[in-house]
């Protein structure tokens, strides 16, 4: 009898979503043809008009499915509408300028088989193999205080950025995808807040993903103002206010596979 792992069928679909990364999307696309052995299909968004990167893509090893919006839409909408009626028994949020060396798919849909509460994410690293900041506390002013001016890490993973987040189907649908009162930001915070209220679990897999992007709010000041405003609307909402009261009374973990 053979001792190889069992490597998943492939039935993911991945969402990404391109505002004029044309480039980026396309080495991305040709890095999950190589490494892919779980992708089954591919729904890419162009908010903004990018003629030429539909007629660069060419022949891929899954389906590739492209979604042209006639107007740009938030974060969450783009990727709620790419996974509607998803199929598929996984599905992964994956940023444009998310950069593989190796394929995380397989081993983050192992960490969450037979787990129906479960969203796994990857370690972020920059282009040097420095650990990105992608896990974080519940954002209040004391954390933001203590991280932005003390230079304080976090003490518990209660959310983390939402450049690679791999589900069942089951879950997303439960969980009824991103709230799109959310534009640009603070999406992923109340998505991991609700999955945790619901009961559910952030697991940290071992595999790398290179993450090198910067944050555009703190480069523009039309970011900056969708940011802030996300920021009260998510202090302003129930979803904040129970989880804070959930997780600050949690014990500190750190969430690495196999812990919860």
């Amino acid at each position: 009898m053979s001792d190889a792992p069992l490597i998943p069928k492939p039935d993911l679909v991945v969402s990404i979503v391109s505002h004029g990364h044309g480039p980026q999307v396309l080495a991305l696309l040709k890095s999950v043809a190589r490494l892919n052995r779980v992708v089954s299909r591919v729904v890419l968004t162009l908010n903004v008009p990018e003629p030429e990167l539909r007629a660069a893509v060419g022949n891929l090893p899954f389906t590739l499915e492209v979604l042209c919006n006639e107007a740009p839409l938030g974060f969450g909408a783009n990727h709620n509408k790419a996974l509607a009626g998803a199929t598929e028994t996984h599905v992964c949020i994956l940023n444009p300028d998310v950069v593989l060396d190796a394929d995380p798919f397989e081993s983050l849909m192992g960490a969450v088989a037979g787990k129906k509460s479960t969203c796994a994410y990857p370690v972020q690293v920059d282009g040097g193999g420095r650990i990105q900041d992608s896990e974080r506390e519940i954002p209040s002013l004391w954390t933001l205080f203590r991280r932005r001016l003390m230079g304080r890490s976090e003490v518990r993973v209660d959310w983390v950025n939402a450049a690679c987040l791999l589900m069942p189907t089951a879950l997303w649908r439960e969980l009824k995808g991103f709230d799109e009162r959310y534009f640009m930001y603070c999406e992923d915070v109340d998505f991991c807040l609700r999955l945790k209220l619901n009961g559910g679990h952030l697991v940290k897999v071992p595999v790398k993903i290179i993450h090198a992007g910067q944050r555009a709010s703190q480069r523009r000041l039309n970011h900056l103002a969708w940011h802030v405003r996300s920021l009260l609307r998510l202090w302003a909402s129930p979803v904040y206010w129970r989880a804070q009261q959930l997780l600050t009374r949690a014990p500190s973990s750190k969430g690495t596979i196999g812990t919860r």
